[in-house]
């Protein structure tokens, strides 16, 4: 313990690190104040209403863990990170059918500047279609978002008129622009990455009041039983966070004038769980647009039809087919974002070029096909647990008919996975100037 906190001051003790430190704090502090800021034109009676309607559970408990609360207040920053989460993951798909998103990431620093400012600009359309959505779905109740199908009594926006639309659409909008901005100055000159942080800031945000709720609602030996498995499911978390498969890449000796360089090992790092939560965050999206969707169809025949089925099992997180879909949607992703991430055929030509090879494997074709089998294995395991740990709170929610569960599996995959990713920033930095770190 006196290590640890002797550590923790060492952290204060460089001038460079410090002020990093407190300049994300800063940052961390201006966003949960527009956090909790409501938009101009919002009913607060109502606000209230749609708070209490998120506590039992629905879609929009898991679009307010994202913006930590935010969004049921209908607050500036109400959109949170998403759009720009969601923004970032189209781009990366959309680089294996456009080649010019390609040709861009192939171009190093100014392709990257370039697909930035692109996702810049899908996360502003996203935006303010996602603000329309929410500004419609609420004035209509709730439009199947709210859990068990309920609605609510008040409308949000009393008088909707275009203006006032309009107007609620461009507050949120732009703090969506001021978080993005915010993401970036943390990423350019505070600790860890910017998005990652702002996400850990709202997850846990949410969680003392979603613990308080879980007491109340599920009583104390209910509350004990998901604590002890909240902490069972962080030690695994981190275990598996931290697994890896190392795959050895040995380099061929070579002659330069009358020096002889290479001859070394080294290995190439494989994680179990390659995509992080963002297989879990692009499988949320797309249950969300159904229902964002349905609320455009006409209000009767076919149409009635179709928002029925969606209210009554893709809006119910503890409904068998919200399951079922949810889980296939993850698995699915987890490959597909470990595709984009390892491209075998990449790395393989990589290795060839640089002279090196897979000890027991020919360069080029074989190695190609090695690394794609080493891949697939390792993927399925890592989808499999990604699935479980996503759908651990739907399936506790179907079991005790518990409405609010906010020590999920995917809440505690955020947190661990950007404090590991912060701490070894800050350990690196540490050692660095020849400070013990954190990490062991």
């Amino acid at each position: 313990m006196r290590g640890t906190l002797s550590n923790l001051g060492n952290m204060f003790r460089v001038p460079d690190l410090r002020n990093k430190v407190l300049f994300t704090l800063g940052i961390i502090i201006v966003y949960r104040f527009g956090a909790n800021i409501p938009c101009p034109g919002i009913d607060f009676n109502a606000v209230h209403s749609l708070t209490s309607a998120a506590g039992k559970g629905g879609v929009i408990s898991f679009l307010n863990l994202f913006s930590g609360g935010a969004l049921t207040k209908f607050a500036v920053f109400g959109l949170g990170i998403m759009p720009y989460i969601t923004s970032s993951i189209i781009i990366q798909l959309l680089m294996v059918v456009i080649p010019k998103f390609e040709q861009w990431r192939e171009e190093g620093a100014t392709g990257q500047k370039k697909l930035t400012q692109t996702t810049r600009y899908l996360t502003i359309a996203l935006a303010v279609m996602q603000s329309t959505g929410l500004a419609y779905v609420f004035h209509n109740g709730g439009g199947g978002l709210l859990g068990n199908g309920s609605s609510l009594n008040i409308d949000l926006i009393p008088k909707f008129t275009a203006p006032r639309v309009l107007l609620i659409v461009l507050t949120m909008t732009a703090g969506t622009v001021v978080v993005m901005w915010l993401g970036e100055l943390i990423t350019q000159r505070g600790i860890g990455q910017g998005m990652s942080i702002l996400i850990f800031t709202n997850v846990v945000a949410t969680l003392p009041a979603g613990g308080a709720s879980v007491k109340a609602e599920a009583g104390i030996p209910k509350f004990v039983t998901i604590l002890v498995i909240s902490v069972a499911l962080l030690v695994a978390i981190v275990f598996i966070e931290q697994g890896q498969r190392r795959i050895p890449v040995t380099f061929a000796k070579r002659v330069v004038g009358r020096r002889m360089y290479g001859g070394q090992s080294t290995y190439i790092p494989m994680k179990v769980n390659t995509g992080g939560v963002v297989p879990i965050i692009f499988a949320s999206s797309v249950l969300y647009f159904p229902l964002l969707i349905s609320n455009v169809l006409p209000s009767h025949g076919w149409g009635k039809t179709v928002q029925t089925w969606i209210s009554a099992h893709l809006a119910q997180p503890n409904d068998w087919v919200y399951i079922v879909a949810y889980g296939v949607l993850i698995l699915a992703f987890a490959y597909f974002y470990a595709a984009i991430t390892f491209d075998p055929h990449q790395q393989a030509d990589v290795i060839r070029k640089q002279g090196g090879y897979i000890p027991g494997i020919r360069p080029g074709a074989p190695t190609e096909r090695h690394l794609q089998t080493i891949l697939n294995r390792i993927t399925l395991p890592g989808a499999i647990w990604l699935a479980a740990i996503a759908l651990l709170p739907s399936v506790m929610l179907a079991l005790w008919h518990i409405n609010n569960y906010p020590f999920a599996g995917t809440t505690l995959l955020i947190a661990v996975g950007v404090a590991l990713e912060t701490m070894k920033q800050v350990d690196s930095q540490l050692m660095l100037r020849n400070y013990e770190g954190f990490l062991k």
